[in-house]
């Protein structure tokens, strides 16, 4: 193809075995987009590709990718936000034939294969990463994860734990809960875990618990990608776990800390209303 089609926060250069996204920098341009700076998408890693009409007159061609195939997808596990969607382009809405001619040539040359990948065909974040949590610093070194424990958040059973490091070849993913939402964190799933139940996030010294202002998905995000694919690497697990369900005495304990931060004007009606209601879905 050898073209380029330039969006609002980004530029889609289209070659003949792939298409390499090139984020803009500006005060509009997403966090997430910066973050990345640009990706190298396969063809191979693309199981789709659709046009339709975006807001106020804009156009949004989104390149869909096969289950599997990029780290950062997996560890997002859908809970990315459409505008921080790295596979959409937006486009003003003039560009209309434009943009549907480079999205038949791209139908024309992926296949349609929306089998999972066997591998990550999407390059990971490199590392070194790292990111403040609520509770702690994450490191990740590219051969290990380090946590340290900051006093003024930490939980007493991970103040007892110490900081942690837990090398890439003990892990068998990671688990990422949006900072978005009211419980967010980051989790290393091990291979030693032998089955038991997790513990909850702020008393897991495999885990970092995000909150206000901690651990933004421009930074987790990256980093738990980066992880999730050094995991895969190493011989582990291939996939992102979902969160697991809470115990509903911790639920009860959460909203009741949630009714406190409304009572306190920390927290919108709107903000109470669907964060209880999120909690709530997970008994």
């Amino acid at each position: 193809m050898g073209d380029v089609l330039a969006g609002f926060h980004a530029v889609w250069e289209f070659e003949s075995d792939s298409v390499l996204i090139r984020f803009e920098r500006g005060i509009r341009t997403p966090k997430l987009f910066q973050a990345l700076g640009q990706r190298r998408v396969p063809l191979e890693a693309i199981a789709g590709v659709t046009l339709s009409p975006g807001r106020r007159g804009t156009l949004v061609l989104h390149a869909v990718p096969r289950p599997g195939a990029d780290p950062l997808m997996e560890a997002a596990d859908g809970q990315l936000k459409e505008t921080s969607d790295p596979y959409r382009l937006v486009l003003p809405a003039d560009r209309e034939a434009l943009a549907e001619s480079y999205a038949d040539e791209l139908r024309a040359r992926i296949g349609g294969d929306d089998t999972p990948a066997e591998r990550f065909l999407v390059a990971p974040p490199e590392a070194p990463l790292q990111f403040k949590a609520y509770d702690g610093k994450a490191s990740f070194d590219g051969k290990a994860v380090s946590f340290r424990w900051f006093w003024t958040g930490a939980s007493s059973a991970k103040w007892k734990a110490g900081d942690q490091s837990f090398p890439v070849t003990g892990l068998s993913g990671v688990e990422w809960r949006s900072p978005e939402v009211f419980d967010g964190y980051l989790r290393l799933l091990r291979r030693d875990a032998g089955g038991l139940p997790p513990a909850q996030p702020d008393q897991d010294p495999a885990a970092v618990v995000f909150g206000l202002g901690y651990g933004p998905v421009h930074q987790s995000l990256p980093f738990a990608a980066a992880v999730l694919a050094a995991a895969r690497a190493a011989g582990t697990a291939p996939v992102a776990v979902p969160a697991a369900r809470r115990d509903p005495a911790d639920i009860a304990e959460r909203i009741r800390h949630l009714g406190e931060l409304h009572e306190a004007g920390l927290v919108t009606d709107e903000e109470f209303s669907v964060k209880k209601a999120e909690l709530l879905a997970e008994l």
